[in-house]
């Protein structure tokens, strides 16, 4: 188990610094660096809603290809090292200058969004679809899951403390920010390529989970999902959570230099909201001892809720802005974790409910909601910026206070109405506790008994 662990966990380093330059900086990068107008940037926000909702469908459809996949190396190993090369690629050339604006950049930018986000599709389902098949145990679940997603943050909040003196650095070295850009994209691929080697070559499968079983037809796919209800119902809530959660996130940078008014604090903020939430993934395994996991998320919601509302109230000190930062990303964190924990055993249930194992199409539920998620934030922030005046001020004294009072509705006030209406989705729906999770597992068993 130690082996799963730690091979699974340092494989998603890398990735979570790739995909956070994207989500997150990308942005920045149009806005910031290349400067792109703001009719621009409207037609760049709805190619961001309608490439990521696009993805995000596609999801189901690229897990059940996982879930087919028969080979020598398994299921899940292939997609990992053919989608982590062409993301790679992809992730580069967002971050070059093609040195044209209007429609012509629009488009060009439009496709290559599009491959990177159907490549980085193929290496995300099949990393996270691999998590149930390495134990049927909770707990091993939960310590493999936890340690991911400590390693997960890592390379989160390494890229968000880093980002600003890392491209003011490569700006002195090369000459000019674009150009710093595109070297720190470079950088981070083959971090990306470099870790995602651990996941490839040491991981194991628990091998009574693999189990020959005939092929998953694509009319079979949704309702895989559908008839699935507490999958279903943990995807509403968790996406619920996501959309606010990534909207809020976002928003980070612009924030501090527009709204506070002092970009340089963003990095230290950014470093201890990385401590407070990696330090809240590394103890979850020792409170999910003494507490359900429904009370473990209730707990978590109360942090978020208080943190959302210290933020938007005191937001004129970092002191304040700090604690609001610790309460929220540490309740974040645990809520993360336990959704996909959650996720997980929805794999057994299902499997139970509809006579089929589908790891794959079941987890790629995750990813699916991320994009969702990720697809209606950059809308939102895209709009928010240039109606706030944001993307065409150059500093925080350009920003109106009504400009202000509505960028901060929009990342603060928003995102808690949604994350909350999530919480009570899930008390209201989701069924599977610790006893009715070991119920499915001695059912399982008597049915493998039965056919063999």
């Amino acid at each position: 188990m130690k082996r799963n662990t730690w091979s699974f966990g340092l494989g998603t380093i890398g990735r979570d610094m790739v995909y956070t330059l994207v989500s997150m900086f990308l942005m920045v990068y149009l806005t910031d660096v290349l400067d792109v107008s703001d009719a621009d940037l409207t037609m760049i926000g709805i190619v961001f809603m309608l490439m990521r909702i696009f993805d995000a469908v596609n999801d189901p459809v690229m897990g059940l290809l996982v879930d087919n996949t028969k080979s020598r190396f398994g299921k899940f190993k292939p997609w990992i090292a053919g989608g982590a090369l062409l993301a790679g690629f992809f992730t580069v050339l967002m971050f070059v200058d093609f040195g044209v604006r209007g429609s012509a950049y629009v488009l060009i930018f439009a496709i290559v969004y599009l491959l990177w986000e159907v490549s980085f599709t193929a290496n995300d389902i099949a990393y996270w679809s691999m998590l149930p098949a390495l134990s049927s145990s909770q707990r091993d679940r939960e310590k493999i899951g936890a340690f991911a997603r400590i390693c997960a943050n890592i390379g989160l909040f390494s890229l968000v403390v880093g980002i600003v003196p890392l491209t003011k650095y490569l700006e002195t070295v090369f000459g000019d920010m674009k150009t710093a850009y595109t070297a720190l994209a470079i950088l981070l691929v083959l971090i990306m390529w470099f870790f995602q080697l651990f996941t490839l070559i040491f991981t194991k499968e628990e091998n009574e989970l693999i189990e020959e079983q005939e092929p998953t037809k694509l009319s079979e796919l949704f309702g895989v999902i559908l008839k699935n209800d507490q999958l279903l119902w943990t995807t509403v809530s968790m996406a619920l959570f996501m959309i606010g959660y990534t909207t809020t996130t976002s928003f980070g940078l612009h924030f501090f230099k527009y709204i506070f008014g002092n970009e340089d604090m963003y990095s230290i903020f950014a470093l201890v909201l990385g401590v407070s939430q990696i330090g809240a993934l590394i103890v979850f395994p020792q409170f999910s001892k003494r507490f359900k996991r429904n009370q473990l998320y209730f707990g978590a919601t109360i942090l978020v809720v208080l943190g959302y509302l210290i933020f938007y109230f005191f937001d004129q000190s970092i002191i304040t802005i700090g604690l609001a930062g610790v309460l929220l990303f540490v309740g974040q964190a645990f809520i993360q974790l336990l959704m996909l924990l959650f996720i997980s055993d929805t794999v057994e249930y299902g499997e139970v409910k509809l006579g089929k194992r589908n790891d794959s199409i079941t987890l790629s539920i995750q990813p699916l909601i991320n994009k969702i998620g990720g697809a209606i934030a950059a809308g939102i922030v895209s709009q928010v910026l240039v109606i706030s005046g944001v993307n065409s001020a150059t500093s925080a004294a350009d920003i109106t206070p009504e400009g202000a009072t509505f960028f901060k509705l929009a990342m603060l006030i928003i995102p808690l109405i949604l994350i909350v209406i999530g919480y009570f989705v899930y008390r209201a729906k989701y069924t599977i506790n610790e006893e009715s999770y070991l119920e499915l597992l001695e059912e399982i068993s008597r049915r493998q008994h039965e056919t063999n």
